[in-house]
């Protein structure tokens, strides 16, 4: 695996601030559950599947100085000057990766604490096998009320991604959701990124999960690994969900 990896980078979006959690002036990643920083997990397990700090990019925002501060030197910093979505964030990160990097993971730093590398390696070993275009990883969580969801068609093929926005009381029988991680090839993501449309107009927001549709509609190659563990997924957005991460990471120490 490690030979695959060394043209292959990951972008790791850490530029939010956290408002539910409670704190005005600490970054979301920087929260911590078992004593240690929220993004401190995936940094570590990334490097134990042979990753160089050289190969990621964190993408900060809030909190910026904080971040690099205690994760230190080594890593890409990328600085998301505008809050404009997931997509915008990677695409920040994206530009900043060495230019021979051919394929690049996308996290969320909120929400991978729990990953495993070999969850990680099936995904990125899926997409390099295949040569797509965009691979997402998915979970089936015990509740998925109030998560959008993966649509797949009679052949197992991706045909949606429904937001949770847009989610009616027929779609609920789908169980499949987006995990918000994601491998691309950089080279489609950075020619079709302005193809994108915001989810958010008003705000002028572009979202990660719009390169699905824009895969489909291009009839670019995607595909989907799903987690055997779905517990490996675990957003941390609210004070209760901290606490929760937390009593799970001490029980797992």
């Amino acid at each position: 695996m490690k030979n695959e990896l060394k043209n292959f980078g990951v972008v790791i979006l850490a530029a939010g601030h956290g408002k539910r959690l409670n704190c005005a002036d600490l970054p979301k990643v920087l929260y911590k559950i078992n004593e240690k920083p929220i993004i401190s997990y995936i940094l570590n397990e990334l490097a134990s599947g042979g990753l160089a700090k050289g190969q990621i990019c964190l993408v900060v925002g809030f909190g910026a100085e904080l971040v690099k501060e205690k994760i230190g030197p080594g890593y890409i910093y990328a600085l998301q000057t505008e809050r404009l979505g997931t997509a915008h964030a990677a695409l920040t990160g994206a530009k900043a990766l060495p230019e021979n990097f051919d394929n690049f993971l996308v996290l969320n730093g909120d929400d991978s604490a729990f990953y495993k590398f070999n969850s990680l390696a099936d995904l990125i070993d899926f997409h390099l096998a295949n040569k797509n275009d965009v691979s997402i990883l998915t979970c089936e969580p015990a509740d998925s009320q109030g998560l959008g969801r993966v649509i797949r068609g009679q052949d197992g093929r991706i045909i949606k991604i429904v937001e949770k926005e847009n989610m009616t009381p027929e779609l609920g029988k789908f169980k499949e959701i987006n995990t918000g991680t994601f491998c691309f090839n950089k080279d489609w993501f950075l020619k079709h990124y302005p193809n994108l449309k915001p989810f958010n107009s008003a705000k002028g927001e572009y979202g990660l999960p719009s390169f699905v549709e824009e895969a489909l509609i291009s009839g670019s190659s995607l595909g989907a690994v799903k987690l055997e563990n779905s517990n490996q997924w675990f957003g941390v957005n609210t004070p209760e969900q901290l606490a929760e991460a937390d009593r799970r990471k001490r029980e797992t120490k």
